[in-house]
């Protein structure tokens, strides 16, 4: 005789959960957005349609819903020869590709979304992302345990500040610090009118004409042009993004100019308690007085008035971060995810190439 189903067998079911890949940027990206990690409410449709349109690609999207709502939501193209079957996240290098992942998500869903991810491609980078990452993290772990071979090179370590308004009992920034900077604001009206202002929302495309002209400018123009981050290609970047006017809320710029000249730019990513710094640079005419200085530190008083807590500076140049105050943080990798058979073989194999080899910005 057949057992009958009692409610309390209904209640024990697993939810649905649905997984499929799409042609094209869904936009139920942004709805896993707006559940995500607070760190990662940037990684909205207008991000990645901008990594498209500066740097090429044609995107598919790995979507996983649970209790009919999307949960999951992973970009990617294809690298790579085309029978390798490789895929990547897109995006831009800074501050790192990730993808959306909504808070709470259960192992269940990590796993439907690898095994429906398997039958598109052979393999997924995924990265520069930071250790600890809240999608890529828990979808490494679950990756490794369903069989995938992870392999990982680490590309640097980030910089991170504390925003706390009182260290060791003395307010911050310190009052010495703040008489410093007057006096080097003093000598720096020497050159012209300073004006400071600050960029975000409606300022935006037109405010990326400045810090470009800055750039052009800076040392960076004569030594390293591809690490410039308001021209060519990753200028296209950042003004195909503030067409979305939420990522435009978000990108926000303190600038200095000179007599209504671009001198010293400072440009961020505000996520809220976490800011992404993303670049600064100074016209060099101006260098004596240490104009990005003098910017930057006005830049995170004004952080810290709109509630930001901590900084996370990248990895790199940590000279002047550690000045500020800023300290080692947590590790930049860039990570392989190859799935079970034949490619996870060969990644165990051959996993010292990719660990060896360079990094490129894509």
């Amino acid at each position: 005789m057949t057992k009958p189903i009692l409610l309390a067998d209904f209640v024990r079911l697993p939810p649905a959960i649905v997984a499929e890949v799409v042609v094209g940027l869904s936009a139920a990206i942004d709805t896993v957005a707006d559940r995500a990690a607070p760190s990662h409410a940037f990684l909205r449709y207008g991000w990645y349609a901008a990594a498209l349109a500066a740097y090429g690609g044609q995107a598919r999207t790995l979507l996983v819903g649970e209790h009919d709502a999307p949960v999951l939501a992973l970009p990617f193209t294809a690298a790579g020869p085309r029978w390798l079957r490789l895929a990547t996240v897109p995006g831009c290098y800074w501050p790192f590709r990730s993808f959306g992942l909504a808070l709470g998500t259960g192992d269940a869903v990590l796993k439907v979304a690898l095994a429906t991810l398997a039958s598109s491609v052979n393999g997924l980078r995924i990265g520069p992302v930071l250790d600890g990452d809240p999608a890529a993290t828990p979808l490494i772990a679950a990756a490794r345990a369903a069989g995938w071979t992870a392999i990982d090179r680490q590309l640097g370590t980030s910089w991170t500040l504390d925003l706390d308004p009182v260290v060791d009992g003395h307010p911050w920034p310190r009052a010495s610090t703040l008489r410093k900077n007057r006096f080097h604001e003093k000598h720096l009206a020497a050159h012209g009118l300073p004006d400071w202002r600050f960029l975000s929302g409606t300022d935006w495309p037109a405010g990326f004409d400045a810090l470009a002209a800055i750039e052009q400018k800076s040392w960076l123009a004569a030594t390293d042009r591809s690490d410039m981050k308001f021209t060519d290609s990753h200028g296209a970047f950042w003004r195909a993004a503030v067409a979305d006017p939420v990522l435009a809320d978000m990108l926000r710029a303190a600038l200095l100019t000179i007599d209504g000249a671009p001198a010293a730019f400072s440009f961020d990513i505000d996520t809220g308690d976490l800011l992404y710094a993303v670049a600064n640079s100074y016209d060099p005419a101006f260098a004596k007085h240490s104009p990005g200085k003098l910017l930057y530190w006005r830049n995170l008083v004004a952080a810290m008035a709109r509630g930001a807590r901590r900084v996370d500076w990248g990895s790199g140049d940590s000279g002047y971060k550690q000045v500020i105050g800023a300290t080692e943080g947590a590790p930049i990798r860039d990570w392989l995810l190859l799935r079970p058979g034949l490619p996870a073989l060969a990644g165990r194999v051959l996993g010292w190439l990719w660990r060896r080899s360079s990094q490129r910005r894509m």
